[in-house]
C-alpha cells in the first residue's frame, strides 16, 4: 500500500488532553517516526460503509422465519424447512469460520469485505429468480450463498475498530460495527410482514416476495460497487499504541491453540455462545410463539422482534460507551449477563398473561441486555487475548455462538412442538443460568488495557 503523508487534510489529530500535559501537535511533527499517533476522519466512513453491508446480510437471516406461516403456504413445505433458512446461517458458520478468519488475519480486511459483499449481492440475485412456487430450493439456494457469504462479516467488527479507531473511542466503535448486524435483523423483523401480506391469493404472495427480493438484490448491488471504490485496509498510521505495537502472530492456527489455552477466553467462548445462541433460538421461533398465543398477529410478531433488537441496538451503544469510560469488562458483562437470565424468565410467563402490550414490554427490555451483550463480548476477548488478532478471536465467538444457536433453536423447536412455549423458554433460561456462572469465573486480565498505558505520554495525542 503506498504510503501517505501524515499531514494531509485527511487526518485528524488526537486533541490534546490537559491532564496529560501534552503539547497539541500539528503537520509533519504528527509523522511516525515522531511517535504520535493519529486518526483519520475516513474511519467514520469505512465504520458507516461495513455497517450497511452488515445490515444487508443480516436482513436476510429471519426474513423467511419471521412470515413462517406464509412461506409454509407459498411453497408448500414444512415448518421445520423454514426455520432452516435461519440455521443455514449457524450450520455454514462453524466449519467455514476458520479459513475465513485465517483469510481475514492474512489478506486484511478489504479483501474479506469484498468477498462478503459480493457473495451477499449472488445470494439476493438467486433469490429474485425464486418467486415461483415451484422454486423452493432456489430461494433455499441463494439463502445458503447469502450464509455463507457472512463469515466475512460478524468477525469483522472488532478487527476494524482496533485498525482505525484510538484507544478511547475503540469498543464505541465495535459497538456501532455489531450495530450493522443488529440493524439488519432489526428491519429482517420488520419488512417481510409488512411487504409480503398474510393472503390466501397467491398472486399477492408472489407480488410482495418478488418486491423483497428485488429491493434487496439492488440495495446490495449498489453496496458492492461502493465497497470497490470506497473502502479502504487500513489508515496511513496506527490509531493506537497496542494497534502500533501488535505484531503478527505467525501462524494462524497457532494462534487459535494460544487462545484455547487460555481460561479466561475458554470460559468467555462458552458463555458468549450460550447467550447468543439463546437469542438466535428466540429469533428464529418468535412467529411461532407469538401466533400460538395471538392467532393473526404476524405483523406483531414482526414488531416484537424489532423491538428485541432496536433496544439492543441501544444497549450496545450504551455499553460500549460505558466499556470507553470506565474499563470495567467484567462488571460490565456480568451485570448484562445475570439481567438478560432475568428478563428471560419474565419473557417466558409473561405470554400467560395474554396481554400483548406486556410482550412488547419484556421483550423490549429482554433485548436491551441480550443483544447488548454482542459487542461486549467482542471486547472483553480482544481485552483478555491481546495480542492476537481481534478477527480470530470474535471469529471463534461466532463459531461458539452458531453452534449454541443450532442446539438451542432445534431443541427448542421440538420442545415447542411437543410441549409448549413455556418448556421452550424455560430450557433457555437454565442455559443462561449456566452461562452467568462461567461469565463469573473468568479472571479479569485487561492485557491491551495494560497495552495503552504503557504508552509515554509524549507518544499520545487523545482524539474527542
Amino acid at each position: 500500500m503506498s504510503e501517505k503523508n501524515p499531514s494531509s487534510d485527511t487526518k485528524e489529530i488526537m486533541d490534546e488532553r490537559p491532564e496529560l500535559g501534552v503539547p497539541e501537535t500539528e503537520g509533519a511533527a504528527a509523522a511516525p517516526s515522531s511517535g504520535v499517533l493519529i486518526v483519520y476522519p475516513t474511519r467514520w466512513l469505512i465504520l458507516a460503509l461495513f455497517v450497511v453491508y452488515s445490515m444487508s446480510n443480516a436482513f436476510q437471516w429471519i426474513q423467511y422465519s419471521i412470515i413462517n406461516n406464509i412461506i409454509v403456504k407459498y411453497y408448500d413445505v414444512k415448518s421445520t424447512m423454514v426455520d432452516w433458512t435461519s440455521m443455514l446461517y449457524m450450520v455454514t458458520y462453524i466449519p467455514l469460520i476458520f479459513p475465513a478468519s485465517w483469510y481475514l488475519e492474512k489478506k486484511g480486511l478489504r479483501k474479506a469485505v469484498l468477498i462478503g459483499s459480493c457473495g451477499t449481492m449472488i445470494g439476493s440475485w438467486v433469490k429474485v429468480a425464486s418467486v415461483a412456487r415451484d422454486r423452493w430450493w432456489v430461494t433455499f439456494l441463494g439463502q445458503c450463498i447469502t450464509a455463507v457469504s457472512q463469515i466475512f462479516i460478524l468477525g469483522i467488527p472488532a478487527r476494524l475498530a482496533a485498525v482505525w479507531f484510538g484507544p478511547t473511542q475503540v469498543s464505541t466503535a465495535c459497538a456501532i460495527g455489531v450495530f450493522g448486524n443488529q440493524l439488519g435483523v432489526a428491519l429482517g423483523f420488520l419488512l417481510p410482514p409488512a411487504i409480503v401480506p398474510d393472503s390466501d391469493d397467491m398472486d399477492e404472495v408472489a407480488t410482495g416476495l418478488a418486491i423483497m427480493f428485488y429491493s434487496v438484490a439492488g440495495l446490495t448491488t449498489v453496496l458492492f460497487v461502493t465497497i470497490i471504490f470506497v473502502f479502504k485496509e487500513s489508515p496511513p498510521t496506527p490509531p493506537s499504541t497496542a494497534a502500533l505495537s501488535q505484531e503478527d502472530s505467525g501462524s494462524y492456527f497457532h494462534g487459535v491453540v494460544r487462545l484455547m489455552k487460555n481460561p479466561g477466553y475458554v470460559l468467555l467462548l462458552l458463555s458468549y455462545g450460550i447467550n447468543v445462541g439463546a437469542f438466535y433460538a428466540i429469533s428464529t421461533l418468535l412467529n411461532q410463539v407469538v401466533l400460538g398465543h395471538f392467532p393473526g398477529e404476524t405483523k406483531n410478531a414482526g414488531r416484537i422482534g424489532l423491538l428485541i433488537v432496536l433496544a439492543g441496538m441501544l444497549g450496545s451503544v450504551v455499553c460500549g460507551f460505558i466499556l470507553d469510560k470506565t474499563a470495567k469488562f467484567k462488571l460490565v458483562t456480568m451485570t448484562i449477563y445475570v439481567m438478560s437470565m432475568v428478563f428471560m424468565l419474565g419473557y417466558t410467563f409473561i405470554f400467560h398473561l395474554e396481554k400483548l402490550w406486556l410482550v412488547f414490554v419484556t421483550a423490549g427490555l429482554l433485548g436491551f441486555f441480550m443483544t447488548g451483550y454482542l459487542p461486549v463480548g467482542f471486547e472483553f476477548a480482544a481485552e483478555l487475548t491481546y495480542p492476537e488478532a481481534e478477527g480470530t478471536s470474535s471469529g471463534l465467538l461466532n463459531a461458539s455462538a452458531q453452534f449454541f444457536g443450532i442446539f438451542c433453536t432445534m431443541a427448542d423447536g421440538q420442545l415447542l412442538e411437543s410441549f409448549g412455549d413455556t418448556a421452550a423458554n424455560l430450557l433457555l433460561v437454565v442455559v443462561l443460568l449456566v452461562g452467568s456462572i462461567m461469565t463469573g469465573c473468568i479472571k479479569e486480565e485487561l492485557r491491551r488495557q495494560a497495552a495503552h498505558k504503557k504508552a509515554s505520554p509524549s507518544a499520545i495525542q487523545p482524539q474527542v
